[in-house]
């Protein structure tokens, strides 16, 4: 493998960009904990997935990359002592089959037509015929029978395990599917707004051996589409500044489904790097 060099002069610029880049996300989170606040926007991505703020912060260039004079890199097992420095060692072998199921779920995935036209119905399957619901500090915008209403009278056709698993009992005979884990490889696709966001699941379970700012990438993108997600949902966030997509008319469904196109557009190139890196690793 060739690598790239970088000297005491470059490697760190590019470390502070990141490390500045995440603050912006960050930052405000920790503000929020302190203050014992929570948001049902901007605090998922913090806790539905697992990688912790600390790790997102935390800087890897990636494989093929050599950085002078960075011995504190050493501290991660994952480096190695080079003549010019430091680098990235081989992938261990205990950590291939996750990189095979990341790279054959990322190709099966991308090799799919997107389908469009599922309104973010999993957030309202998600309270059907509920009597609690998930964000309870938040209303929902038509009432409970309003909500049910609008479940029953569209199509739902979640593809998306870790969506559908979310539903409620009642509300999982109306999905077209019967998604199970097993089935993730089979059904996901393009254009489902959860398979967009999980391509930061999928960039930080590589870590350390992706770069960072490809990890930070896929996290914009799912911040991005976790708006639209809750825009698009039952509750009434427009105190938060978080005006409503209503699916449950012809012009927010039209909306939806040109902002779900958008994500999907944007969720491409990632996930060709997310793949192109996971060959590189499997070599």
């Amino acid at each position: 493998m060739n690598r790239t060099l970088l000297q005491p002069a470059e490697w760190p610029a590019r470390r502070d960009a990141h490390v500045a880049r995440v603050r912006r996300w960050t930052e405000p989170l920790r503000a929020r904990r302190s203050r014992g606040e929570r948001h049902p926007v901007l605090d998922f991505l913090f806790t539905y997935y697992s990688h912790r703020p600390a790790k997102l912060l935390r800087w890897h260039p990636g494989p093929g990359v050599e950085l002078a004079e960075a011995d504190e890199f050493l501290r991660w097992p994952a480096y190695r002592r080079t003549e010019g420095g430091v680098v990235l060692g081989p992938l261990p072998d205990s950590r291939r089959p996750a990189v095979e199921f990341v790279h054959a779920l990322l190709t099966a995935t991308a090799a799919r037509k997107p389908h469009l036209g599922c309104f973010g119905l999993h957030e309202w399957a998600m309270v059907y015929r509920a009597s609690d619901v998930r964000h309870e500090n938040w209303p929902l915008r038509l009432g409970a029978d309003g909500t049910d209403a609008v479940v029953e009278s569209l199509p739902v056709r979640c593809t998306h395990f870790d969506a559908f698993r979310f539903f409620t009992e009642a509300a999982r005979p109306l999905n077209s599917l019967q998604p199970r884990r097993a089935d993730q490889i089979a059904l996901e696709q393009p254009g489902c707004l959860h398979a967009g966001m999980d391509l930061y699941k999928w960039a930080y379970k590589l870590d350390p051996y992706v770069p960072s700012e490809l990890v930070a990438d896929c996290f914009e993108l799912a911040l991005d589409i976790r708006s639209l997600d809750m825009r698009a949902s039952p509750y009434d966030l427009a105190p938060l500044g978080y005006a409503p997509v209503r699916i449950e008319t012809a012009a927010g469904r039209a909306r939806y489904r040109r902002e779900q196109a958008g994500f999907t557009e944007r969720a491409q190139p990632l996930r060709a790097r997310l793949t192109g890196l996971c060959e590189e690793l499997l070599g």
